[in-house]
């Protein structure tokens, strides 16, 4: 009569599948295998460890046997499993990877399952493969944009100063507009969601006209300042600076943190910032309105207050936006500003060097 392996345990081993077929974030696979080899090492044979456990006798004698032969490793892991040899070889995987890489079809920018297809004879499950095998994904792109300002080192290292080392005895407001913003009106009433369905709008719309909305946010505590205008050129810049003024107290310095549009740098606004000595400018870098901490809180607005209305003119629109922000000084809570210059300009390093290769 043919017995089962004979299974021998240490005091350590004993230990560690005692704690495998107890555990419970164990897999249920691994702990059933341990418990296959304590009941073994305890002397009972493939069929009564089956019955006892109602498993096959086989499945039982499996796991001893791959016990006594490789240890613990050969209950962690499955066997690896034949299977139907690859028809594809290496050669042909790599050409596929380094044709992606390095051309593009004939007419079109980049390439798609259908035409890497065409083009190597393989079908497209198989593109698909070997595109995921290699992290490759022809149809996205990410966008980018890098700062050439000359002087960039020395306005992010300024800017960045206001927000993790304010000054004291002074304000920090971080300035800028959201210019043409529209009221539009949708064609036709949207649905409200409802259980297992999403509210619906038209992807179709009537234009009510435009508002431009001057924004200081106080860095310290998140608080809003806010005007809304017609239109966005330096006279409307200079009379939300006087808002501004007439809304911080006298005797603060006061730190404004703005983007380089011509409009805060025109010739009325500077003989302006030159008569109220106390209204610091600190302008970002070109192509850096990342860099402005207001651009937050004018995502969040688009986002719950914008985006999802219907408004029947611009005062619609100015009141919907008067009451967001109104709502958000009622219980203001600030942006944190953690990346410091050393960290963005590192950044900034890799991706300089990667846009050259």
């Amino acid at each position: 009569m043919r017995r089962a392996v004979t299974i021998n345990l240490e005091d350590s081993e004993r230990e560690t599948l005692e704690r495998l077929k107890r555990g419970r974030r164990v897999a249920v696979r691994l702990a059933e295998r341990a418990a296959i080899v304590l009941h073994a090492a305890g002397g009972l044979e493939n069929q009564e460890i089956g019955a006892l456990m109602g498993i096959s006798r086989q499945k039982a004698g499996r796991w001893r046997t791959r016990y006594a032969a490789y240890g613990m490793p050969g209950i962690e892991k499955d066997a690896p499993r034949p299977g139907r040899r690859r028809r594809i070889g290496d050669k042909r995987r790599a050409a596929v990877v380094r044709q992606t890489l390095t051309k593009t079809p004939a007419g079109q920018t980049h390439w798609s399952r259908a035409t890497m297809s065409e083009a190597t004879g393989l079908s497209e499950s198989t593109i698909g493969r070997i595109w995921r095998e290699h992290g490759l994904k022809p149809h996205l792109v990410d966008t980018f944009k890098l700062s050439t300002d000359p002087h960039f080192v020395e306005k992010l290292t300024d800017v960045v100063g206001l927000y993790l080392n304010p000054p004291e005895h002074a304000l920090v407001l971080s300035c800028d507009e959201k210019s043409q913003i529209q009221a539009l009106d949708r064609t036709q009433p949207g649905l409200p969601m409802k259980n297992g369905r999403c509210g619906t709008l038209t992807h179709d719309y009537k234009r009510n006209g435009t508002t431009s909305l001057f924004v200081a946010m106080n860095v310290l505590d998140g608080t809003i300042i806010s005007k809304c205008q017609s239109r966005h050129r330096h006279q409307e810049w200079l009379k939300f600076l006087r808002l501004i003024k007439a809304s911080v107290p006298d005797d603060k310095e006061i730190h404004l943190i703005c983007d380089n549009a011509s409009t805060h740098k025109h010739p009325k606004v500077r003989a302006w910032a030159a008569r109220h000595p106390r209204f610091h400018f600190h302008f970002t870098p070109t192509s850096a309105s990342w860099l402005n901490m207001v651009e937050r809180f004018f995502r969040d607005l688009s986002e719950k207050a914008i985006k999802r209305g219907s408004f029947y003119d611009v005062n619609d629109l100015i009141a919907a936006i008067a009451e967001y922000i109104n709502q958000h000084n009622e219980s203001p809570k600030p942006f944190i500003w953690t990346a410091t210059a050393k960290d963005i300009l590192a950044k900034v390093k890799r991706a300089r060097k990667a846009a050259i290769k």
